[in-house]
């Protein structure tokens, strides 16, 4: 028998309640996983509020791991016991043991720690989707990141900074701002004294950006629309303000022809293929130094509700990490 973090009624950080867990044995296809650490995003908010409907009750909550293969199910040649595995798409994460699909696993480096790859699997593979295949970033790009000193924001950052790109951020406070000038971006507005609209047409001198990276949704919108040049993208991937407003597809003609999409890391990273190739350029890129990360907190596993608490609270800088 092991512990988890079990959700039994959707609602605020209180509902989240340390259980004992019995994670059961694998199937075939499937990996028993001793977890070492567990990431902390705003898709756990969501499930744990109700945003994002859970297909069961009460549930385990979490979406990405690391840990060691305890035990591999039938069928399964990709991972053998003692291997060391993190995963992202998979339920139930914040847990002492998970089993696991192994498609949804990928070996992971040894120069890389617990808490860092607990931290750049779905943030990390976040940024390579959107900055590689969402829109293809590079030398002539202007962009502008919300969030910018949020987990997926300093990673983004300097990983487009990297390409080349002119990156531009928002964030909510001055030393969020230090923090992500400090992580790659040329310019970073704080939205909460300055417009921001205002401060992009202004530090473009009126072109504006090509794309648009929207996390934050009801409070950005449609302002980040109007950050866009002509025929320029609209990336909204997450909504941490709320949902932004149902708006007449019209609207997008309006603001010049703009292309708006709504992209998520599962249909990026659909195939064991797309997955592998993902976390290898994230491997990659943070292996090389271009990508510094920035493990702001760490909470033992039994502590996730004080970790909500801060996440809810917008008191967290950079990455969450849950320890086992």
């Amino acid at each position: 028998m092991s512990k988890a973090i079990f959700v039994h009624e959707t609602g605020g950080p209180d509902v989240l309640e340390w259980e004992d867990h019995n994670p059961g044995r694998p199937g075939r296809g499937e990996i028993l996983v001793e977890q070492k650490a567990a990431g902390i995003n705003f898709i756990d908010v969501y499930f744990r509020t109700g945003v994002y409907p859970s297909a069961k009750m009460p549930f385990v909550l979490g979406k990405e791991g690391v840990g060691i293969v305890a035990e591999v199910g039938e069928g399964v040649a990709r991972f053998q016991p003692g291997d060391r595995v993190a995963y992202i798409s998979a339920n139930g994460s914040y847990a002492e043991r998970i089993v696991i699909a192994a498609d949804l696993a990928v070996a992971v480096p040894e120069t890389i720690d617990d808490a860092t790859t607990a931290s750049i699997m779905l943030k990390g593979m976040t940024a390579e989707y959107l900055l590689n295949r969402t829109y293809k970033v590079g030398p002539e790009t202007v962009l502008l990141f919300h969030a910018a000193a949020g987990g997926v924001g300093l990673i983004a950052g300097q990983w487009a900074k990297h390409l080349g790109a002119t990156v531009i951020g928002t964030a909510g406070s001055q030393e969020k701002c230090e923090l992500a000038l400090a992580n790659g971006y040329d310019h970073v507005i704080n939205y909460r004294t300055d417009d921001f609209v205002a401060r992009v047409a202004e530090i473009t001198d009126g072109r504006k950006c090509d794309v648009v990276y929207d996390a934050v949704g009801k409070d950005t919108f449609p302002g980040s629309l109007d950050c866009l040049r002509k025929r320029g993208l609209w990336a909204s991937f997450g909504h941490a303000s709320g949902k932004a407003p149902a708006f007449e597809i019209s609207l997008l003609n309006q603001k010049g022809s703009l292309f708006a999409t709504r992209p998520s890391i599962y249909s990026y990273n659909s195939t064991t293929e797309e997955l592998d190739a993902s976390a290898k350029a994230v491997f990659d890129i943070v292996g090389s130094g271009a990508v510094r990360i920035t493990v702001g907190q760490t909470y033992p596993l039994s502590e996730a509700a004080e970790a909500h608490r801060d996440l809810d609270a917008r008191r967290t800088v950079g990455a969450s990490v849950l320890t086992v």
